[in-house]
């Protein structure tokens, strides 16, 4: 049939099973749009206050499904504000596919317009990007466009459409999803000398990433701790995919992960790496990262093997393959002295709840929280302390109900996220945990929140200052407190409201429990003010570069 661009455009969003997207229109994407509504009935289109808003909003949806989120921007400015959005998606690997309008053909390369080389300026931040510059070309590309996002390690990919393609008539057949590559299964050789590996060790780690919730291995993953007694740690993107009460679980490695997984990773012989990347945030001093063991390196991704740790033995492949495999040739074994060794080290924090006039302690408002939301509740966070504590204390149980920006660190991220995620699972709930830094970077989109009607509670921590950098300043640069004390007197009770959300504050521990009971009883959009201490710390801590021996664990 014949179809213009536009409409190719859309109907190949249906043939990829999307039924949500998010956007802001503009001028280089008004026929994209034209189109979008007359499908209207077919794929729920959501407007964002900005167009970062909108990329953030996709990589939530994306998160919280494994499905590929896309978002829409015009041309110029709408897709340059997109570009924060893919490169946080491309550090945690999320497949987004973003869609932008461009100026016409044969206007490209003359600086006009709201034009911009988009492609050039995402490609290292994006699997692979496109310019479709000939309408014959447009649906092979978005079919392929989608199939990258979600082949091997997933991630972001753009597509850039001119807007005389998007007007353009093309001879249009329906075809089915391509879906994501098949994987090669890893060489036999190499899965012996693991299983060798695995077998003569007496002091083995499990350290996982997001890996695991990407290829969904966490039930694999469970099944290897417990066949072999092996104690189970993992990055911060990893979290969720074991569960937090097992008896093998030692916590988060890493900077400010605890210090029984980073004892655990010091003192063990073999560490066995699963869809994890050895980040600086986990392995600071890379030489004095587990100096003892050999390293057992399971990932899709090839670029990842000897990047940052050189491994003994490299498995690449899809993690529920390969572990599956794993898991059948291996032989039940037993660690019970080094299990108790490294559980010792455990330390239950305990939060300041019995001083009702305090300042609210943020670990008291989190176990607060935790024990008023079930394990399906996701959770969403900025980026700063609020997001280390999160990480650290609020037991995240089920995989994919974690969503934070981690490679990036990108502040003003969980708003967006949380809309995204909201809208992905309707009929569930969303709390988004943010700082009063973080917030303020992208508070406009409370304005979708309330336009929609969407019931996610916003926690904003908030101690008047930039939390993670002062507490940097605090260690490292002897109290010299340089712009991290912005005396912002923005009312953040107001604020909600004339969003058109309700607004709420927390000012003392005793009215941590009541105020949270009734934010989440309210099922409607609420930010809730939570006035912390601006002293209060991340703790423990790895200095950068350093190692477990430099942990502070009092400030």
């Amino acid at each position: 049939m014949m179809l213009n661009g536009s409409d190719v455009l859309v109907e190949c969003l249906l043939e990829q099973g999307v039924g949500t997207v998010f956007g802001y229109p503009g001028g280089a994407v008004l026929n994209i749009y034209d189109a979008l509504y007359k499908y209207r009935d077919r794929i729920c289109h959501v407007l964002t206050a900005h167009e970062q808003g909108a990329s953030h909003a996709a990589d939530g949806y994306a998160r919280a499904t494994g499905r590929v989120g896309v978002c829409i921007a015009t041309s110029g400015p709408g897709a340059t504000n997109l570009v924060t959005g893919i490169a946080t998606a491309y550090m945690d690997s999320i497949p987004i596919v973003a869609i932008t309008g461009n100026v016409s053909v044969p206007l490209l390369g003359r600086d006009s317009f709201q034009e911009v080389d988009i492609t050039g300026i995402t490609m290292p931040v994006t699997k692979h990007n496109f310019i479709v510059k000939d309408v014959n070309d447009l649906a092979p590309t978005v079919r392929e466009a989608f199939r990258i996002a979600q082949s091997g390690r997933p991630g972001p990919v753009l597509i850039d459409i001119p807007k005389d393609v998007t007007a353009a008539m093309t001879d249009y057949e329906p075809k089915p999803s391509l879906g994501a590559r098949e994987y090669q299964p890893p060489k036999e050789e190499r899965l012996v000398m693991a299983l060798e590996k695995m077998e003569s060790c007496s002091r083995p780690l499990i350290y996982f990433g997001g890996g695991i919730l990407s290829s969904g291995a966490q039930a694999k993953l469970l099944e290897m701790a417990e066949k072999l007694d092996i104690p189970v740690c993992s990055s911060m993107m990893g979290l969720g995919g074991f569960p937090p009460n097992h008896p093998l679980w030692l916590g988060m490695v890493g900077m400010h992960g605890t210090l029984a997984a980073n004892r655990a990773a010091h003192q063990c012989d073999l560490l066995l790496v699963l869809g994890a990347r050895f980040s600086d945030r986990v392995a600071g001093n890379r030489s004095g990262f587990s100096p003892n063991s050999e390293v057992v390196h399971i990932d899709v991704d090839h670029a990842e093997f000897d990047k940052n740790i050189t491994a003994a033995v490299r498995l690449a492949g899809d993690l529920k393959e390969v572990l599956a495999k794993l898991c059948e040739r291996s032989t039940k074994m037993n660690h019970t002295e080094w299990v108790k060794s490294v559980v010792s080290c455990k330390r239950k924090v305990l939060a300041n709840s019995n001083d009702k006039n305090a300042l609210p302690d943020p670990l008291y408002i989190l176990q607060t929280l935790r024990a008023l939301i079930d394990d399906d509740t996701i959770i969403a966070t900025d980026v700063g302390q609020h997001q280390m504590w999160t990480a650290q204390h609020f037991d995240i149980r089920k995989p994919r109900t974690f969503l934070t920006s981690g490679g990036l660190g990108t502040m003003g991220y969980g708003l967006g996220a949380a809309i995204g995620a909201q809208l992905a699972k309707p009929e569930g709930r969303v709390v988004l945990i943010s700082g009063d830094g973080s917030f303020h970077m992208n508070l406009n989109e409370l304005t979708t929140l309330a336009s929609y009607n969407l019931p996610i509670v916003v926690l904003v921590m908030n101690n008047s200052v930039l939390g993670m950098v002062r507490q940097w300043q605090k260690v490292f640069y002897d109290g010299r407190f340089s712009a991290t004390d912005p005396h912002r007197k923005t009312d953040l009770v107001k604020l909600a409201e004339a969003f058109g959300c309700k607004g709420m504050r927390i000012s003392k521990n005793g009215e941590v429990e009541e105020v949270l009971k009734s934010a989440i009883a309210a099922g409607e959009p609420v930010v809730v003010d939570c006035r912390i201490s601006p002293d209060a710390n991340v703790l423990p801590m790895i200095p950068p570069g350093g190692t477990v021996d430099e942990i502070i664990e009092n400030m």
